[in-house]
């Protein structure tokens, strides 16, 4: 899953980043409201956490912005105002949710795994492929009865595979959700993880489920639906 922050705090922000990470979120940090704009319209975020005082421009303001140009992600304002106004005035111009400062990073990744669940049916807690199952609290990942450990790059390849079943997935599209926007996404960087995914996956013959679709990347799929 891809957040991206926008934060000029610069202790807030790094620390966010960093907590997020350390729960197996890509996360993407900015510091103006200018730049927070441009991102969200450039990339398809799972969801934004979003500061309301910004440089440049407001937090409301890119929320007004990117909700006008039908972007649909989660978004969660941050703020130290406290007034009930302004909490209306977010709410009313397309925020889903809004946290005052100061608060605790436990409830701010609260409320974040449950933006994320609103997405959609396929945002539950666990997801199911053939006998692979990946749960997104516990972060924990079996297949048959036996438990899998999982480098933070995998988890998030298979849990976003999960998402997409039968969906062919560009490289392109694997980098982008899973790096941070300035980190080099090489080909063959990819190609090693879902090597070492399918080892993890596979090690006793068990069927292969992501499938290499030459020039396009990677598909989950049931051996022998192809």
């Amino acid at each position: 899953m891809r957040i991206l922050v926008v934060e000029d705090d610069p202790h807030v922000g790094p620390s966010l980043k960093k907590g997020l990470e350390g729960h197996r979120y890509a996360v993407d940090l900015v510091l103006d409201g200018r730049e927070a704009l441009f991102m969200g319209r450039a990339v398809a975020y799972d969801l934004l956490i979003l500061d309301v005082r910004l440089p440049q421009l407001s937090g409301f303001e890119v929320c007004r912005q990117l909700r006008e140009r039908g972007r649909t992600m989660p978004i969660l304002l941050l703020t130290a105002l406290g007034e009930v106004d302004d909490r209306i005035k977010g709410l009313d111009l397309g925020a889903d949710d809004y946290l005052v400062k100061p608060f605790a990073f436990g409830e701010l990744l609260a409320r974040v795994r449950a933006l994320l669940r609103r997405e959609g049916p396929s945002r539950t807690a666990e997801l199911r492929f053939m006998d692979i199952v990946l749960n997104t609290q516990t972060h924990e990942v079996q297949r048959g009865n036996r438990p899998i450990a999982l480098f933070n790059k995998e988890y998030e390849l298979l849990e976003f595979l999960l998402r997409h079943p039968g969906h062919v997935l560009s490289r392109l599209q694997i980098a982008e959700h899973l790096w941070d926007f300035d980190a080099e996404h090489l080909s063959n960087v990819i190609d090693v993880h879902v090597y070492s995914l399918r080892r993890k996956l596979c090690p006793h013959n068990e069927p292969n489920v992501i499938q290499t679709i030459r020039g396009f990347g990677y598909q989950l799929q049931e051996p022998g639906h192809a």
